[in-house]
């Protein structure tokens, strides 16, 4: 029996993201922080949205997490984190760089993203204990699976 691998609403966020970003976009945050301190990090999570029940359009909302830190000190870099949720929220309003079509890691079809903007403004998630800045932001990522 094959199987066949269909597109991800995360697989294809992060893909989107590493379009903005570059490539420091996953699913999970690195343990070894000193291979993102410089740049930061953005992670994603699918919490909700829908499907069309008509066409095969997806329209969920993804929480994204922009992740920065500074190793050297005991203080959270909220500018950092905050200039990459920016840098996301800017790229919702680039029209003209959506619909953009993505390739997803290996054997996995490519996907459409149609639209993305944010669902709710930027905002500090304060308290973590590592010492890390983390700026949250919600997306509605509306995408289509292309058939290869």
């Amino acid at each position: 029996m094959t199987t066949i691998l269909r597109a991800t609403t995360e697989l294809v966020t992060v893909a989107w993201l590493r379009g903005v970003v570059g490539d420091i976009a996953a699913t999970t945050l690195p343990r070894d922080n000193s291979t993102w301190a410089a740049s930061g990090f953005v992670t994603v999570a699918t919490i909700g949205g829908s499907a069309d029940p008509y066409v095969p359009m997806r329209s969920p909302v993804v929480s994204v997490d922009c992740w920065a830190v500074a190793p050297s000190s005991g203080r959270p870099p909220w500018n950092r984190a905050t200039l990459l949720a920016e840098r996301i929220q800017a790229a919702c309003w680039d029209h003209q760089g959506t619909p953009r079509l993505l390739t997803l890691p290996g054997t996995f079809p490519r996907a459409r993203v149609l639209s993305a903007y944010s669902t709710y403004e930027p905002r500090r998630v304060p308290d973590d204990e590592a010492s890390y800045a983390r700026i949250n932001l919600g997306l509605s990522v509306n995408w289509v699976e292309v058939a290869s």
